[in-house]
């Protein structure tokens, strides 16, 4: 039978020698060998003991509640208690993820993210349903699960959040500039604008169409939880808009 000293079990299991006194103090984990001179050694069952306390601290319990859980529960119980908390984690670590693309992209549009940005939102479930209830104030349930995916996400970290943050930023330099929404510039911005909707809405006009006259508005957009663009940028970018469809309609109009 092997033998493995505190130190040697701590390091195995990646726990402190503190930790496994404590154990041994208030007889959730003792060792099974215990020396004259107070050194203690730990054999192989020992160890799966204190593995399976790992688990159930990982759980959120109680060391009160654990010792009385060891003697009664399965392994097969045990794995499925570790296999939940396992699930909760990994929800946990994606919620995370996207909180913190989000961040990033707010980033490269403003240049910085305040303070308050980095407290993550709470969103509990009637927070949930209030906001679906706002999103069924302008479409219907049809256009909701078109909406849901089409929307580009500020918590996505793909190709076309990236091409809408270049679109924004591209605006705000024009407007630093004093640079019209019917200069060139403006009109490359727009072009651009026009290919990327037609892309993300496939298509559809009438729902593009909706979905703008509800997104130029600071109100709507913001029981809708969409990221907040400033009216300056929405103005621009409705203008040079406007020119680029009047223009195509006349090049239209010539060709026939």
């Amino acid at each position: 039978m092997d033998y493995y000293s505190t130190g040697s079990v701590a390091k195995k299991l990646h726990i402190t020698v503190r930790t496994l006194r404590y154990y041994d103090e208030i007889e959730l984990a003792s060792p099974s060998i215990r020396k004259e001179n107070g050194t203690r050694y730990y054999t192989n069952e020992d160890i799966l003991h204190i593995e399976k306390i790992t688990i159930l601290k990982n759980l959120q319990l109680p060391l009160s509640e654990i010792q009385e859980l060891l003697n009664n529960i399965t392994t097969e119980q045990l794995l499925l208690a570790h296999k939940k908390s396992l699930h909760e984690k990994k929800e946990q670590l994606e919620l995370s993820l996207a909180h913190t693309n989000e961040l990033l992209n707010i980033s490269k549009i403003e240049g910085q993210v305040n303070w308050e940005h980095l407290i993550p939102l709470v969103r509990n479930e009637l927070q949930h349903k209030e906001e679906a209830e706002c999103w069924s104030d302008y479409f219907s349930n049809e256009e909701q699960k078109a909406l849901a995916t089409k929307l580009p996400k500020m918590e996505q970290d793909d190709s076309t959040i990236k091409k809408w943050m270049n679109i924004i930023r591209r605006i705000e330099l024009c407007l630093h500039k004093n640079i019209t929404p019917f200069s060139l510039e403006g009109q490359i911005i727009a072009e651009d604008v026009v290919i990327l909707s037609d892309e993300m809405f496939g298509g559809d006009k009438e729902l593009e169409q909706k979905f703008w006259e509800v997104r130029k508005s600071e109100n709507k957009s913001a029981s809708l939880n969409l990221y907040p663009i400033k009216q300056e940028v929405i103005l621009f970018l409705e203008e040079a808009v406007g020119e680029q469809m009047l223009h195509m309609n006349e090049t239209t109009r010539n060709d026939e």
